[in-house]
């Protein structure tokens, strides 16, 4: 019966240590204690005693994952662990919208082979052509916008 308590307070343990050490070790661990304890319990007591061994575990891993997931965090302590606040933002701002692009006519910077930089309404952006080689200098005409690139074609 001691060893059975002993497995189940240290599983305990480090299911509560768990939320304190990045990893998911202490957590494996503390489950496997719990598991070696009901199977201790089934050998030693059988069917009820094993039975009431997995109630109590789950019922006390269910306990440590509600103070861990519900009431640690809204301590002074966890409110210093967890985060609150989310970042919002992208990668790569888009290219432009596509009412001020499409359908305007620029020049090409470079030569598009297929992709290069235009220049349209004064602004420098990255382009790809659809109609091919288009060499640098020559007229181009706004057919599309893709995410991160204009879609041109000769004008």
């Amino acid at each position: 019966m001691t060893g059975i308590l002993l497995l189940f307070a240290l599983g305990i343990l480090l299911l509560f240590f768990e939320a304190f050490v990045p990893g998911a070790v202490l957590g494996i661990l503390g489950g496997i204690f719990l598991l070696i304890g009901c199977g201790l319990a089934f050998a030693d007591y059988g069917v009820t005693g094993g039975a009431l061994a997995v109630a109590v575990a789950a019922a006390l891993a269910g306990l440590m994952f509600y103070f861990e997931f519900f009431v640690l965090p809204k301590t002074r302590l966890g409110k210093k662990m967890f985060l609150e606040t989310s970042l919002s933002g992208v990668s790569h701002a888009p290219v432009a919208q596509s009412s001020d692009v499409v359908g305007h006519v620029g020049e090409a910077l470079t030569t598009l082979a297929p992709s290069g930089f235009v220049l349209i309404a004064g602004k420098r952006y990255e382009a790809a052509s659809q109609s091919g080689l288009i060499e640098q200098g020559a007229a181009v005409k706004v057919t599309g916008l893709n995410n991160f690139q204009l879609i041109v074609s000769k004008s």
